[in-house]
C-alpha cells in the first residue's frame, strides 16, 4: 500500500474512499459548538498558553487510497485579490509582515481527549467570520473535534488579536462520509470577541474556486512538527503541479510539517501587502516526498462549503 502523509497527529488511519453523491448529500456537515456565552468563555478559559504550547501537531496520516474521482468543477469564482509576484521557496519564517500576518493563525482543538493543533485562515464572508483550514483539522475518524478555537498572528502562547472560539464547524461531504482525501476542506465560524467580528479585526484574504491549475502560489502555515516548534509562520512559493500519484489533488515543493494543516495556499500572492487570494490548504505529504506538500483542488463542493460557512 502506498502511504501520504496527513500533516495531522501521529498514528492516526484514514481511508481516503471516494463517496457516492447520495451518501455524500446525506451526512451532517456542520457540528454547532460554543453556542452560547457561556460556551465561549469555557473554550477561551481551556485555551491556556501553556495548554497552546504542549498542544500536539496533527501528522502523519497513513491513507489508503481507494476508487478516486475527479473533483467536481463549476464556474470560476473569485473574491478579489491582489497582483501576483513569484519568489520560489521551499520552507522559511515568513518576515514579510502584511494582512497575512494577522489573518493566518494556529487552530486549536481537543481531538480523542489530546490537545491539537493545525493553521487556518480568515476568509472574505457575508458574516465576517469564516475561518478556512482543513477538513482533518475541523473532524477526524468519525468525530468533530471540540474546544475548536483560532488564533490569529498565534506567537508563542500569545494571543495578540485574542482567541476566536468556533460557534461551528463544517466540512465537505465527502470529508464527512468517508474523510476523502480529495476533499479535505474544512470551515469555522467563530463568535465575536468584545463585541466584534473576526475580519473587521483582523482583516480578510480572498478565496477563489474552479481556478486553472499549474499557476504559482503561496503556502502559508504554524509547523509544530521537528524542525519547526510552532512559533513562527513558515511559508512555501513556486509554481504548483498536479499530484501524478493517488489524488486529484496540487503540490508544491514545501517542507512544512505537522500543525501546517489548514494553512492558507494564495494565488495572486503579493508579498509587499501580504495579500492573495485563497484556493487550497495544507492537506499532506507522501512519505516517501518529504519535501512536496498538497492540498485539495478547490472546486463545487469547497465553494458549497465557504457558502454555507459565510452564510452561519
Amino acid at each position: 500500500m502506498k502511504k501520504l502523509v496527513v500533516l495531522a497527529i501521529t498514528g492516526f488511519t484514514v481511508a481516503a474512499l471516494s463517496t457516492p453523491a447520495a451518501q455524500a448529500q446525506s451526512v451532517a456537515t456542520t457540528h454547532f459548538a460554543a453556542t452560547t456565552a457561556d460556551a465561549a468563555r469555557a473554550v477561551t478559559a481551556f485555551w491556556t498558553p501553556d495548554r497552546m504550547r504542549s498542544a500536539t501537531p496533527l501528522d502523519l496520516l497513513d491513507v489508503a487510497p481507494s476508487a478516486i474521482k475527479d473533483v467536481p468543477r463549476g464556474l470560476p469564482s473569485v473574491v478579489p485579490g491582489a497582483a501576483i509576484q513569484s519568489f520560489p521557496n521551499g520552507g522559511a519564517a515568513w518576515t514579510g509582515g502584511g494582512a497575512v500576518v494577522k489573518t493566518a493563525g494556529r487552530v486549536f482543538f481537543t481531538y480523542q481527549n489530546r490537545t491539537a493543533s493545525c493553521s487556518g485562515d480568515a476568509v472574505t464572508s457575508a458574516n465576517k467570520s469564516t475561518v478556512i483550514t482543513a477538513g482533518h483539522c475541523v473532524k477526524l475518524d468519525g468525530a468533530f473535534h471540540t474546544n475548536w478555537a483560532f488564533v490569529p498572528a498565534y506567537d508563542n502562547g500569545s494571543t495578540p488579536y485574542g482567541t476566536w472560539t468556533a460557534k461551528s464547524t463544517h466540512a465537505t461531504p465527502q470529508w464527512v462520509a468517508s474523510e476523502d482525501i480529495n476533499y479535505d476542506v474544512g470551515a469555522a465560524v467563530v463568535n465575536q470577541l468584545n463585541g466584534q467580528s473576526l475580519t473587521d479585526v483582523v482583516g480578510a484574504q480572498g478565496i477563489a474556486f474552479n481556478q486553472a491549475r499549474g499557476q504559482n502560489m503561496y503556502a502559508f502555515g504554524y509547523p509544530a512538527a521537528a524542525p519547526y516548534d510552532g512559533t513562527k509562520l513558515i511559508y512555501c512559493s513556486g509554481k504548483v503541479f498536479n499530484d501524478f500519484l493517488l489524488s486529484q489533488g496540487i503540490g508544491m515543493t514545501c517542507n512544512q510539517t505537522g500543525g501546517a494543516s489548514g494553512g492558507p495556499w494564495f494565488l495572486s500572492f503579493n508579498e509587499g501587502a501580504g495579500t492573495g487570494i485563497q484556493n487550497s490548504v495544507n492537506s499532506f505529504k507522501y512519505n516517501f516526498f518529504p519535501n512536496w506538500m498538497f492540498g485539495p483542488y478547490f472546486g463545487a463542493d469547497a465553494q458549497n462549503l465557504y457558502n454555507t460557512a459565510q452564510a452561519g
